[in-house]
């Protein structure tokens, strides 16, 4: 009976003149996997290979002057209106360097942990309007949104390929090493060469961090989920570190979907949010952020942004620097402190007077 049916719906297309529709298979989330260490089989492998060009020390240093020169005025087009602040107004993000964690003391003597985060060279490398900035395979957003294309760490451009170049040639910058996507609304706009520095949040705003964890490889029940493991006698044996069965019995005599199992872990992107700035150092671009959570390992790139919970978000009376805070412009002191973080350049012990 198939083999007829068949027959009839290629008869009917082709009189129809519709081509053959593929539609792929769907499988659950439970059942996909969720990174890759290696790069699927269909990527293109590398076929430029660096070789030694022997290029003299006056020749290497005259190249370096040159690219300095070309790209010592980063902002070639004209400034663009600057938006003013509203209620639900979203702004730019930026990207930052893990180095490290470091305690802390409030007034009151209380301990705490801080990461450090350093914005590394941040510039804006393209705004894409939202009449433009159309992602595919989503659902409507219940607002128009643009996008700032934001790159961190410059690259030298004899390292890259002539199509990576290309997108830094409208902007005037040094080819960058990290790139990003942040979404904005229209009234937080801004030019391409553009800079970004630490300033763009104040001591005591809440930010969310976006990052990957670090990546640990195959590992067993016991590190990955967290299993007691089994006695170490008693007639155990072979069997300290395995996570027992693994079935359910009764009538679904099947291993449910979800199971804790041994497996990859580490390496997923992880979401913390709000988490408090209490530092920023605007010489070295460093922020103070609350915790010692914050996903990756030392040297790793995050990405932060505005805290997007409700009782963290900014108001009209109290917001920071809209659409971002330009420190060319503007004198700033290099070290901010929070109002309840004890500063070290101050003293510790206070004397009452008689």
């Amino acid at each position: 009976m198939a083999l007829p049916r068949l027959q009839f719906i290629t008869h009917t297309m082709k009189n129809l003149s519709i081509a053959p529709v593929c539609v792929s298979q769907v499988r659950a989330m439970s059942r996909v996997k969720r990174r890759r260490s290696l790069p699927p089989f269909w990527w293109p492998k590398s076929t430029r290979t660096m070789y030694p060009e022997h290029i003299t020390s006056q020749n290497e240093d005259f190249l370096l002057d040159v690219v300095e020169e070309k790209y010592s005025s980063p902002l070639k087009v004209d400034p663009w209106e600057r938006g003013t602040f509203k209620e639900r107004s979203m702004r730019c993000g930026l990207i930052a360097r893990k180095i490290g964690i470091y305690p802390m003391w409030t007034k009151d003597g209380s301990r705490l942990l801080t990461t450090l985060l350093q914005v590394s060279d941040n510039h804006v490398i393209k705004y894409i309007p939202p009449e433009e900035h159309i992602v595919h395979g989503l659902k409507k957003r219940y607002r128009e949104l643009g996008a700032v294309v934001v790159g961190a760490d410059p690259i030298d451009p004899r390292m890259i390929t002539k199509e990576y170049y290309n997108i830094f040639s409208e902007t005037g910058v040094m080819p960058k090493k990290k790139m990003s996507k942040f979404l904005v609304t229209p009234n937080a706009k801004l030019a391409r060469g553009t800079p970004l520095y630490a300033s763009h949040f104040r001591p005591g705003d809440y930010v969310d961090i976006a990052g990957t964890t670090i990546d640990r490889g195959f590992q067993g029940v016991m590190k990955r989920w967290g299993f007691k493991g089994m006695p170490a006698s008693h007639g155990v044996t072979k069997s300290h570190r395995r996570g027992g069965t693994i079935g359910s019995g009764g009538d679904k005599a099947r291993v449910l979907p979800g199971q804790k199992m041994p497996g990859h872990m580490g390496r997923e992107r992880r979401n913390l949010r709000g988490l408090k700035v209490w530092r920023v150092n605007t010489q070295h671009n460093v922020l103070w952020v609350n915790g010692p959570a914050v996903p990756g390992g030392v040297g790793s790139y995050v990405y932060i942004y505005d805290s997007l919970l409700p009782h963290r978000k900014h108001t009209e009376e109290n917001h920071p620097p809209f659409p971002t805070f330009f420190q060319d412009e503007e004198d700033i002191e290099e070290e901010l402190y929070d109002e309840q973080l004890h500063a070290f350049h101050l003293p510790s012990i206070q004397f009452a007077e008689k």
